[in-house]
């Protein structure tokens, strides 16, 4: 018996060191920004996808033309959630130019397990999202969305090959449809670096 709870305890404390390593991670990331080399030829574009509303709806980012957009992989249960408030407050003050799109995935830390119509009534509860939000997907692993791949594979976006890190990580896309900026979990609209992704 002592030795179960022995062997508990001991497994307790290595994921609990595991889980302190990974935030750890994240907030020193030194790769927390990544921006697209003036001199690569990006390849696909944003506008080949067609994406599922949180309400079910099919929406054709295409609709997206002639617009700045942030891409952001969301989760209602981690320690950036109340990240929802900044970019709603950020959507409010840019939307008509720049377009920030939500999309939930559990993928990481089981941090958003709700099913849509659940995520969909935290956000317009705890945080009073307006931005659009979009049915979960796998943002990484062997069922990753096409949507992700493209974001995060050099060969199909001509230049970046990183991968969202954790939940709320951010990729800028340009007026015409082109991947221009990766940042890290712990970036928001307030910084410096993004403010000039965007041009604000």
């Amino acid at each position: 018996m002592k030795i179960a709870i022995l062997a508990a305890i001991t497994i307790l404390v290595i994921a609990v060191v595991a889980n302190f390593n990974t935030v750890k991670n994240l907030l020193s990331d030194k790769k927390a920004i990544q921006i697209k080399p003036s001199a690569v030829t990006v390849k696909g574009s944003l506008y080949d996808f067609k994406m599922t509303s949180l309400e079910g709806q099919e929406i054709d980012l295409s609709k997206y033309k002639g617009k700045k957009v942030v891409l952001l992989n969301v989760a209602s249960k981690c320690g950036f959630t109340p990240q929802y408030a900044d970019w709603e407050k950020f959507h409010e003050q840019y939307g008509k130019d720049i377009e920030v799109l939500g999309f939930p995935a559990n993928n990481f830390g089981a941090q958003e397990p709700g099913s849509d119509e659940e995520i969909a009534t935290f956000c317009e509860k705890n945080y009073g999202v307006k931005f659009q939000m979009f049915s979960k997907i796998d943002v990484i692993g062997e069922n990753q969305h096409p949507l992700y791949k493209w974001l995060s594979q050099k060969e199909l976006n001509g230049w970046n090959d990183k991968a969202p890190t954790w939940n709320f990580c951010k990729y800028v896309v340009n007026e015409k449809g082109e991947l221009t900026h990766f940042f890290a979990s712990k970036i928001t609209p307030d910084n410096e670096e993004f403010k000039k992704a965007v041009g604000i």
